[in-house]
């Protein structure tokens, strides 16, 4: 049996487990991994776009879903394992910055046994990022297109990252284009932050700094949306 999917831009269908996208779902050659092309499931996530629920598993292994976090900014990072080079510096680099965010919280998806996340965290110090584990599940997967089909990562998670509002929407998103490269740090905690990080430490700093009119008549494309952010 099959039911309607509320997949941001998808018109198709998801059986009720989310297991078996239809092949509309798939996008094919999306991203790569080491140049060679790499399926993803799913409908791509934008700026704008409602964050779609989900249902993930913790350490202790809880469910915690998107309304678990409300009121708080998230950045999001999907990846293929934590045992791996690329995704463990990537968790490192995360957790580094996380104690400079302020009402951020940094989860780390993969497709890693909750048990397998927890000894990872612990060997390795973290201790600023909550990983979840998406194991049960390819809900997730399939939800914020990260869902890899095919090849020697099938059914594991693919690089990318968003960043969730408190408002619940999607203010940055990077599906990184080789799986086997780091995504754009710089631009998430940029998102992350927001323009009242910006306008608080020009203020602190004793700056003062003014859009130009013509920016706040059109509030040009060309900015990301957190750029007019209050």
């Amino acid at each position: 049996m099959e039911s309607g999917s509320n997949v941001p831009g998808s018109r198709s269908t998801i059986n009720l487990l989310g297991m078996h996208p239809k092949m509309s779902d798939i996008r094919t050659g999306a991203v790569s991994l080491k140049g060679n092309p790499v399926d993803l499931a799913g409908a791509a996530l934008k700026a704008g776009d409602a964050a779609p629920d989900f249902s993930l598993q913790t350490n202790a292994l809880e469910d915690v879903t998107l309304a678990s976090f409300a009121g708080k900014t998230l950045v999001i990072a999907a990846l293929p394992s934590l045992d791996t080079p690329v995704c463990h510096e990537e968790t490192r680099r995360f957790n580094s910055e996380a104690a400079g965010l302020d009402n951020v919280e940094v989860l780390v998806v993969s497709m890693d046994l909750p048990f397998a996340q927890k000894r990872w965290c612990g060997a390795e110090g973290i201790d600023k990022v909550k990983t979840l584990s998406a194991h049960r599940c390819t809900d997730f997967g399939t939800k914020y297109g990260v869902l890899i089909k095919g090849g020697k990562l099938d059914r594991c998670l693919a690089r990318a990252i968003f960043v969730v509002g408190s408002d619940g929407k999607v203010k940055h998103v990077e599906y990184v284009k080789d799986i086997s490269e780091h995504p754009d740090y710089a631009a998430a905690l940029a998102a992350a932050k927001g323009w009242s990080f910006f306008k608080k430490a020009m203020v602190d700093s004793g700056i003062e700094f003014h859009l130009p009119a013509a920016c706040l008549r059109s509030r040009s494309t060309s900015q990301p949306s957190w750029w007019f952010a209050d």
